[in-house]
């Protein structure tokens, strides 16, 4: 035995029986469960990961859980149910999140309305936008 390590032949060889053996339902799991942790420390949850809170980088995480989560729910079964609650504290802290951020906050001004075209639009006027009372 080598006290090197494995060749590069071993370790390809290592690597291809692991590929022979993985699912890609195996990969989705781990990638939701990865964007989950991974959201839990963006947003600071976990303890001592308070400085490494970034309200863009929990957003990405949250979309892409949620993008993922339709195709791994039949592999997860009965623990479905916890992933989605996790998913959900980390949605809930994201929405504080950017109540607090500043700009966003409820004590700001509401935006102005936007200003209304005078007349009728192009669907209006074609007369195949029905508009009721008109």
């Amino acid at each position: 035995m080598s006290s090197q390590g494995p060749s590069e032949e071993e370790l390809r060889a290592a690597y291809e029986a692991e590929l022979k053996r993985l699912k890609v339902e195996d990969v989705l799991v781990q990638t939701v469960v990865s964007l989950l942790n991974l959201g839990g420390r963006k947003a600071g949850l976990a303890p001592g990961t308070e400085d490494e809170r970034d309200p863009e980088q929990l957003r990405l995480a949250i979309e892409g859980a949620r993008a993922l989560l339709p195709l791994v729910e039949p592999v997860l079964g009965a623990e479905v149910g916890q992933v989605r609650e996790i998913l959900s504290q980390l949605q809930m802290t994201y929405a504080q999140t950017r109540a607090q951020a500043p700009g966003t906050g409820a004590s700001e001004q509401a935006p102005a309305e936007p200003e209304q075209p005078e007349g009728p639009g192009p669907a209006q006027s074609s007369g195949r936008l029905w508009v009721p009372g008109q």
